[in-house]
């Protein structure tokens, strides 16, 4: 299945209606869409809006099973590899969890930051809640027990913006983050492996099978894909596809596959004219998020220069009170400083 997120913005709203009494409670929004997942087995669909709800659907076939109530605003969701439960990151740096065969059951606080938690993720064994905040922290939990860390993955200069561990290798974790760079980790002991740098690529390497290079414990670069409009999101396909969401009505999705060892966008084809024309007739929801600012430009903690206004105020001070020494100590313009006499003074006073 294909998902789409947009930065800044969602363009969609939740489709599931909600009781006049559940209303009540939720604080007003415009029901834009924060986050959004799938289960490993495609069977249940979460989203959670800027309403406080988080939304649980059924697949197959499509229903809504509960509409509950989430205590701040979400950033991130993901379900445990056995289904039984979705985990919600919020604003504030709490994981709650909420039961998917109870749709009615209400959230668990499970573990909680100190600052904005920006994504959430398991291990495929359910062993571990691995989360990602806007304090360059990657912390590694055990799900039975969250208030017993097992590592944390440390090495981001900027805040960890997402994470995902590799199907085909469980112990390894990728993060991505402001400060430019793709990291490959072993969570389990927070060893960092391999640092990408984005903004300063090499030279492609030599097509391979594969970007990962686990023997040599790295990512390989091979290919950078360009694309004549803004890319709005990518999802890859268990059949060795790769979907392009972008910003353009006439052709918003180009799917590419491996040929000869690099990415080549395919032409259109049954699947792709079928769900181009169903994004075309659905392009009103969408063109919201054209052009909406980066969200992550918010997320870069500001500096502020103190310094040089605190030197430039000291130095302002110390001017005045080498003047007013200096004026103390100058003569009257007889040549002496008048002296007053002692019952001159007790008279005075």
């Amino acid at each position: 299945m294909l998902t789409a997120a947009f930065a800044g913005r969602s363009g969609l709203t939740s489709p599931c209606g909600v009781y006049a009494e559940d209303r009540q409670s939720l604080d007003k929004g415009s029901d834009m869409i924060l986050a959004s997942t799938f289960s490993k087995s495609g069977s249940y669909f979460a989203l959670t809006d800027d309403s406080k709800r988080l939304i649980l659907f059924r697949t197959k076939p499509w229903q809504c099973l509960s509409v509950r109530t989430v205590v701040r605003r979400c950033t991130a969701l993901t379900f445990t590899a056995s289904e039984e439960k979705v985990l919600v990151a919020d604003k504030s740096g709490d994981v709650y969890s909420f039961p998917v065969l109870e749709p009615h059951g209400c959230g668990r606080l499970e573990l909680g930051h100190l600052s904005m938690l920006l994504d959430v993720a398991v291990s495929p064994d359910d062993r571990f809640i691995l989360t990602a905040d806007r304090d360059e922290k990657i912390r590694v939990s055990w799900a039975m027990a969250p208030h017993n860390i097992e590592s944390f993955c440390l090495g981001h200069t900027e805040f960890v913006s997402r994470i995902f561990v590799v199907p085909s290798h469980p112990d390894l974790l990728l993060s991505s983050s402001g400060d430019c760079t793709l990291r490959l980790w072993e969570y389990r002991s927070g060893r960092q492996l391999h640092c990408c740098h984005l903004a300063s690529l090499p030279e492609p390497a030599e097509p391979r099978g594969h970007k990962l290079d686990v023997p040599q414990q790295q990512l390989v670069y091979r290919q950078q894909l360009s694309f004549q409009h803004r890319v709005w999101d990518v999802a890859f396909e268990e059949s060795q596809g790769l979907w392009v969401l972008q910003d353009c009505q006439e052709t918003p999705l180009v799917l590419c596959r491996p040929e000869g060892g690099q990415w080549q966008s395919v032409p259109e084809n049954a699947v792709l004219k079928q769900v181009s024309s169903r994004l075309r007739g659905d392009w009103a929801m969408l063109e919201g998020s054209a052009g909406v600012d980066d969200s992550f430009g918010s997320l870069y903690k500001a500096t502020f220069d103190n310094m040089t206004s605190y030197l430039k105020k000291k130095e302002e001070r110390l001017r005045q009170q080498r003047e007013k020494r200096r004026r103390r100590k100058s003569p009257s313009p007889g040549g002496q400083a008048k002296r007053t006499r002692p019952e001159e003074a007790s008279w005075s006073s």
